[in-house]
């Protein structure tokens, strides 16, 4: 039986429609949604309020769950654990987004849903494709990617058809 891990992540949109994408600050550098774990005894609306907020030093209205996702797979390495990823649909409040968790994430930003930075997670991906088409209440299955070969991120944009091919359908 392989570890399950909770956590929480949210499509924001902004009025021109580009997407809020933070890059962590270690590892691979990944673009990945605003959010992180589920502490023990917090609810996931309460976690992705939370992990904004302290992300990005804003307040956010959750207007809807987009979906859960469980990402598996071993590409990456072994030993990692299975996460369960709870991701809604939100709204900042008012205010500029602006890195306050440095130790997490080193850029924080706002793209284009047809040209999203890259390498991305396999998460945001089918969550960012899943979100714009309107859906709501998904349930996937999401394979992690491979290890990118470069191992700090680009700002290299792929076309958003690519992002939707590459969402894993249910």
């Amino acid at each position: 039986m392989s570890l399950l891990t909770s956590a929480v992540a949210a499509v924001i949109l902004d009025p021109a429609g580009r997407v809020l994408l933070c890059q962590q600050s270690q590892g691979h550098r990944l673009w990945g949604l605003p959010g992180g774990k589920i502490r023990n005894g917090e609810s996931p609306l309460h976690a992705v309020v939370r992990d904004i907020r302290e992300e990005t030093g804003t307040e956010t209205d959750i207007v809807d769950l987009v979906g859960i996702y469980q990402l598996t797979g071993d590409t990456c390495g072994t030993d990692l654990p299975d996460v369960l990823v709870h991701v809604f649909r939100g709204q900042l409040g008012a205010g500029d987004v602006a890195v306050n968790a440095p130790g997490r994430i080193s850029r924080l930003s706002w793209h284009e849903p047809v040209a999203l930075p890259q390498p991305m997670t396999a998460t945001t991906r089918a969550a960012v494709a899943d979100a714009l088409a309107g859906r709501s209440g998904v349930l996937r299955d999401v394979q992690r990617d491979a290890e990118p070969e470069v191992p700090e991120a680009v700002d290299a944009a792929i076309p958003m058809q690519a992002v939707a091919a590459a969402a894993i359908v249910s």
